[in-house]
């Protein structure tokens, strides 16, 4: 990953799907810890797969998108330009959406009160550690055509 004086890619020192992995593990841990599993119905948890399922698809899209585009989807490479077609016009970060929404919805299907509570944690440190560092190097990189993109397209949805 790159350091910190580093001005090709956004500096990012965190892999977001490790930090919502460990984030749903230890809500796993605090399920076991403080036996707080609290057998949602059938129908909660299938929606929680669905949920998952969604995210799932979400984030192969906007994979897709970034290497249709010819840049890499790893936030700490280098950028080859920035993408705002498709589920891009919707959201700046369908990746970390998707990603959330997979949390939500294992959380959901895997009746894990644990997992549940520690998504918002998961995506409040993705939005701080990791886009808030993006934003500015994307402004950065891309100056002014990123910044009206900024204005125009919600960070989450």
């Amino acid at each position: 990953m790159a350091g910190e004086g580093d001005t090709t890619t956004s500096g990012v020192r965190f892999p977001p799907p490790l930090i919502f992995a460990g984030m749903m593990l230890i809500g796993r841990a605090v399920d076991g810890w403080f036996g707080l599993n609290p057998a949602m119905p059938g129908f909660v948890q299938a929606v929680g797969w669905g949920i998952a399922a969604l995210g799932v698809v979400l984030i192969g899209w906007a994979i897709f998108l970034f290497l249709r585009a010819g840049t890499n989807p790893e936030p700490w490479a280098p950028d080859a330009a920035f993408v705002a077609t498709g589920i891009y016009r919707l959201t700046r970060n369908p990746m970390y959406l998707g990603m959330a929404l997979a949390h939500l919805g294992f959380a959901l299907g895997a009746d894990s009160l644990g997992m549940l509570l520690t998504m918002p944690v998961a995506a409040g440190l993705v939005d701080r550690l990791v886009i808030a560092r993006e934003e500015r190097h994307l402004i950065c990189r891309f100056g002014s055509s990123y910044e009206e993109y900024l204005r125009n397209v919600r960070r989450w949805l």
